[in-house]
């Protein structure tokens, strides 16, 4: 062991199979000499800037994730993700792929081959399908009824598609005769909606505007980034031929993969092509090599991601989606009957087709937007949306999502969200909200 420098400018170095190391103690000075092979040879000096900024090592505040994404992580899918890692061809990996494809086919409720997790979030997801179904001068319809349809309409243009962008004000859904006509009047190879608008809280049935659109000879690709793992989302039984997830919300993983599913009619489609996929890293033609029976590599996949994915999905699978969707639908119900005793109206314009993982508020008026959600993460740690594109300052989004969809989590909730408004001047009746959840609780 050899010192050199003084006082906090000391470097220690050792020996280890004849090349030099070294570890900084506080900061590095100046490196005059390296010891190989036994010997001393003259190194060129090297200045250390002893000004650089010290950094605290990661210790973030505990938190209770209670808005539109991401969610609350169970401590299993944490550990999971601090498992040693190997290499992306590596045996055991492959193991680990193969079992999150089988468990996402059971969550999506389908048997498509093509099932498989993006490198990449829930944005990611949505474009990979778009630019696998869609080449330069295809027709297309994108429902937009919120933030999220909008970015499915931009991704669409942007990959060449002779767009109609099929419009309905935010927190509204789409009726099958619209959607009907638009098909009539476009024609279009894909039409694109969103199952679960986060924005908005709004809750898009599906099942006829399946029919109608395989009627017209068209694929429907859906957005399922809130819904899985919440709602059921049933792709084979409804006829949905493409769709995308996110790992960060029902499914209580963090954020950084987008699960996918391809039916037999997408894939078709992608085998007709005529042009390149327009992105490389989303293109299903190489991905599909990867994650099938060839395992031809194509970009090396986030490892310990796909460790938490995995996880998270086998606790989905242990509590089983029935007993999910109704623990989601429970703490929903909970929470809406306090809102209301406190005088707090969802949003969302027809009141069956609210999220149960999405409450969508409007904020009582007179009352700062900001201000409550700072008070709740400031005071009681817990976080919340506001809203978004037209409905920015008029609603909050509170999450019911995965791990935060619990009885707990809306008792403190309403009792916390009490305290704001008395804050400012809004004074409920105290306990009305907590009182009227348990009584909903009390009734199950």
């Amino acid at each position: 062991m050899f010192l050199w420098g003084k006082g906090s400018r000391k470097c220690e170095f050792s020996v280890s199979n004849s090349v030099t190391c070294f570890e900084r103690r506080r900061s590095v000075g100046i490196v005059l000499i390296s010891l190989a092979e036994n010997a001393f040879r003259p190194l060129t000096p090297i200045e250390v800037n002893d000004s650089l900024p010290s950094f605290p090592p990661i210790n973030p505040p505990v938190r209770i994730l209670m808005g539109p994404g991401p969610s609350d992580i169970h401590p299993s899918v944490s550990a999971a993700m601090a498992a040693p890692t190997v290499g992306h061809l590596d045996p055991y990996f492959l193991k680990v792929m193969d079992e999150v494809q089988t468990m996402l086919r059971e969550v999506f409720q389908t048997s498509n081959k093509m099932t498989m997790a993006i490198s990449g979030t829930g944005s990611a997801g949505m474009e990979c399908c778009v630019v696998n179904l869609i080449e330069p001068g295809d027709r297309m319809i994108a429902c937009q009824n919120g933030v999220f349809g909008g970015r499915m309409a931009d991704v669409a243009e942007r990959a060449g598609a002779d767009l109609l962008k099929l419009e309905r004000p935010f927190g509204e859904v789409f009726s099958v005769e619209e959607i009907a006509t638009a098909i009539e009047k476009h024609k279009p190879k894909v039409i694109g909606i969103v199952h679960a608008e986060t924005s908005t809280g709004a809750l898009q049935p599906l099942e006829e505007i399946s029919k109608v659109v395989h009627d017209a000879g068209a694929l429907l690709l859906v957005d399922c980034v809130t819904s899985l793992g919440g709602l059921p989302v049933e792709i084979d039984k409804i006829g949905i031929d493409a769709a995308y997830s996110g790992s960060q919300k029902c499914l209580g993983c963090p954020p950084g993969l987008s699960p996918v599913t391809f039916g037999p009619r997408a894939l078709e489609a992608m085998d007709a092509r005529t042009h390149k996929v327009a992105s490389w890293y989303l293109d299903i033609g190489m991905l599909r090599n990867y994650w099938g029976a060839d395992r031809a590599y194509h970009h090396t996949a986030p490892i310990n991601m796909n460790y938490g994915l995995h996880q998270a999905l086998r606790l989905v699978l242990e509590e089983g989606l029935v007993a999910r969707f109704a623990r989601h639908q429970l703490h929903h119900s909970a929470l809406k009957a306090g809102l209301a005793a406190m005088g707090i109206s969802y949003s969302v314009a027809d009141p069956n087709c609210s999220l149960p993982m999405l409450n969508s508020v409007w904020i009582p008026e007179g009352v700062d937007d900001v201000a409550v959600r700072k008070q709740l993460l400031n005071e009681f740690g817990i976080e919340i949306g506001g809203g978004l594109g037209p409905m920015k300052g008029k609603t909050w989004r509170i999450g019911l999502m995965g791990e935060a969809a619990s009885k707990s989590n809306v008792l403190l909730f309403l009792a916390a969200l009490e305290q704001c408004l008395a804050a400012q001047g809004k004074i409920p009746e105290p306990g009305a909200g907590v009182a009227s959840a348990n009584k909903r609780y009390l009734e199950t």
